[in-house]
């Protein structure tokens, strides 16, 4: 598959704007600020197709980015608590609505920062997708930050965590240094076939 040719195509803010998918689409879902621009960026093999921002919270609308075989579904980041009560409720609608509307999603790359245990709204996006079979491999961003002994206790320890969903792939990844891509490439193109 061919990432460097993606488009930015289109931002939906609310439910109502969603289009039908015509198009196997491939989800990015995480906290704010766990750097799903930047794991966007390296997959694609551009510097700044997905807007990276310095602030957590930026992503508030579901961007879609189209490839040859699938789009790349850019989900707003959750669990940013300097957002209001209404855009909350607002993102929430949006996540609903995208996962319940039959659309052809064909694997959520679920990223958790690998510095730290899932959270409880990484936990719950993970039982949301596990209660409603929806296909999902993880991604702990920012496995640069971490020196070999710790990203093997932190591995560990994750693993551990999700070993109740079965055999989840589990794949550390630096926007950095590169570690991860190329296996994550791997894993999107199988859920295509």
């Amino acid at each position: 598959m061919r990432y460097d040719n993606a488009v930015f195509e289109t931002s939906f803010g609310v439910a109502a704007q969603l289009k039908e998918s015509d198009l196997p689409e491939i989800a990015f879902s995480g906290k704010s600020n766990v750097g799903k621009s930047s794991l966007l960026n390296k997959i694609l093999g551009r510097k700044s197709i997905a807007r990276v921002s310095s602030m957590p919270g930026k992503t508030v609308t579901i961007n879609f980015f189209k490839l040859d075989k699938c789009r790349f579904v850019d989900l707003p980041g959750y669990g940013y608590a300097k957002v209001s009560h209404s855009e909350k409720l607002r993102w929430a609608e949006l996540m609903e609505t995208y996962f319940s509307s039959g659309r052809d999603i064909r694997l959520v790359v679920q990223l958790i920062d690998m510095r730290h245990n899932p959270s409880k709204q990484d936990m719950d996006m993970i039982e949301y997708m596990n209660a409603n079979d929806i296909p999902f491999i993880v991604a702990l961003t920012k496995c640069d930050k971490l020196n070999k002994s710790e990203r093997l206790k932190q591995l560990e320890s994750i693993c551990g965590v999700l070993t109740k969903y079965g055999n989840i792939n589990v794949v550390p990844f630096s926007a950095l240094k590169g570690d991860g891509t190329e296996e994550l490439r791997k894993l999107i193109e199988a859920s295509l076939d």
